[in-house]
């Protein structure tokens, strides 16, 4: 399995579900010294292979590896992603470029170059966000990506059906990650707020979408192709 963006966050709690599970999982960051910790705490063998999803020689090179311990992929969750905020006056060509890049580009080269070695019954799971389905302000850039990503999953169920490979998004809502425990504690009132927003009455954990990610990468979802799977407490639905 490979999860990009694995060393904090959704990413870690997801590659710690599968390796538990007795997975084969490989981990990316952009940045050594978390990628260290994250495959120290993980363990159960573990690969952390440091490499920016948006650099296409990063990505020839973490597949190149994978093809050399196990010939094959079975599950991809091409979960790295950014977020920035900015408002529309605000937004310029750097941004635009680094947000779309990272979520957008260097999801689908991610996904693209795992195919080779994917077989019929893999999964691939694409990181949405309530972002992509609400209108939140600030964040037209980055909810435009997740709106993106949305998009190709359909296309790419259609795509890889006959290859029997099943491509679904998970969509968390206010998770606390350590980018939002840095928001929250940067912002007052914010918790209050987000939590007032959120039916079930308080933010989420990143382990429960990591379940998420683990069923939809299991046989449990065998008929569940191109959709979107909210864990956010209520955000879209209500």
């Amino acid at each position: 399995m490979v999860v990009t963006g694995g060393s904090d966050g959704i990413g870690l709690a997801t590659a710690r579900h599968f390796a538990a599970e007795g997975a084969h999982v490989y981990v990316t960051a952009r940045r050594q010294e978390p990628l260290d910790a994250a495959v120290k705490e993980i363990g159960n063998g573990v690969v952390g292979v440091r490499g920016d999803v948006a650099n296409l020689a990063d990505l020839d090179r973490l597949y190149e590896r994978i093809r050399r311990d196990h010939g094959r992929v079975d599950v991809v969750f091409a979960n790295a992603g950014i977020s920035e905020s900015l408002a529309l006056d605000a937004i310029d060509e750097a941004h635009f470029d680094r947000v779309f890049g990272v979520n957008v580009k260097g999801l689908v080269f991610t996904v693209q170059k795992a195919l080779p070695l994917m077989t019929r019954g893999g999964a691939v799971i694409l990181p949405g966000s309530v972002a992509g389905s609400k209108g939140i302000p600030g964040l037209s850039i980055y909810s435009a990506t997740k709106a993106a990503i949305r998009s190709l999953a359909r296309t790419w169920t259609a795509d890889l059906k006959d290859r029997g490979i099943r491509v679904n998004v998970v969509a968390p809502g206010f998770i606390l990650t350590p980018g939002m425990q840095r928001y929250l504690q940067d912002n007052a009132g914010a918790n209050a707020a987000l939590t007032q927003m959120t039916p079930l009455a308080r933010l989420g954990g990143t382990e429960e979408v990591a379940k998420a990610v683990l069923f939809l990468a299991s046989d449990e979802s065998s008929f569940v192709a191109g959709g979107e799977l909210f864990v956010d407490g209520g955000v879209t639905a209500v």
